[in-house]
């Protein structure tokens, strides 16, 4: 699957991450993706609080790092594996995921900017 795909595939027309078919695209349950964010089960599966501005930037953030890492890392699948278990040595060894949930997906996002750009870790 290539990044625009992922893409389509989990923003709808009106611009909102889908939980539901983010989780599907992941392979992973929308308990396992409110896990994986940060966020409470009912933000990821009831209708008014999946609209909500704060979840929606969260689901966001997840989706962009994921689509950027996707990139060199040989798919979506890969890429969210690594958000979820790769220690990144700058953060104190803390994962994106954990970044993430604190948010600071801002600071993994400054991260993967400066990789791309051929900096360190």
């Amino acid at each position: 699957m290539t990044s625009l795909d992922f893409i389509q595939q989990v923003i709808t027309d009106d611009g909102l991450v889908a939980a539901a078919v983010l989780a599907k695209v992941l392979h992973i349950t929308q308990t396992d993706l409110a896990d994986a964010t940060g966020l409470s089960q009912d933000a990821v599966s009831k209708r008014t609080r999946l609209k909500s501005r704060a979840t929606q930037a969260r689901l966001k953030d997840t989706v962009e790092i994921i689509n950027r890492v996707s990139q060199w890392s040989g798919g979506t699948g890969r890429a969210f594996a690594w958000f979820r278990s790769q220690p990144l040595p700058s953060f104190g060894d803390k994962t994106a995921e954990d970044l993430v949930k604190e948010g600071r997906a801002d600071a993994v996002k400054a991260y993967l900017a400066r990789i791309a750009d051929g900096g360190y870790a």
